[in-house]
């Protein structure tokens, strides 16, 4: 009997990989409002279904990355203040870009003529290193990943994420 309730209690606790898509796809901090995964979540950013044939250290490396390359500061000629934004499809009349300070990031088409300025990033952070995750929620995420990218239900320690 004790075997039942202890094999019962077992099943109940959710595995890291379990942990890890729940936070991946959470939809207030999540990856998956900004970043793919096998054909799951928002392809704003990159597709990061490569990088789970990294190791742990180089996945967390690549989630606490403040290197925003791809993110810039848009000024509308409208007004309203400058807002961190990364460009998607652009033609002759209008430019996608989104918003990257509206959680998920909010799409606006606007049109070319409408750009006042586009600048370097210095406001937006990626949100894993702007919010502190603690290593045990990116153990988890890693978790995850590899197991979605790969098949691996291999276990992340917190130490190799640090």
């Amino acid at each position: 009997m004790f075997w039942i309730v202890l094999l019962m209690a077992q099943a109940a606790v959710p595995s890291q990989t379990e942990r890890g898509e729940v936070l991946f796809f959470d939809a207030q901090q999540g990856c998956g409002n900004c970043h793919a995964l096998k054909g799951k979540g928002t392809a704003i950013g990159p597709d990061l279904t490569g990088i789970g044939r990294l190791g742990p250290q180089a996945i967390a490396m690549a989630a606490r990355s403040t290197v925003t390359q791809y993110v810039q500061v848009v000024k509308l000629k409208s007004g309203g203040g400058g807002f961190p934004a990364m460009t998607g499809k652009k033609d002759d009349k209008t430019v996608v870009l989104f918003d990257l300070s509206k959680t998920p990031p909010e799409k606006k088409e606007v049109a070319p003529s409408d750009i006042g300025s586009m600048s370097g990033n210095d406001v937006w952070k990626h949100p894993p290193a702007a919010n502190k995750i603690s290593s045990e929620q990116l153990a988890d995420i890693v978790a995850y990943i590899k197991y979605a990218a790969m098949g691996s239900k291999k276990a992340v320690d917190p130490a190799d994420v640090r």
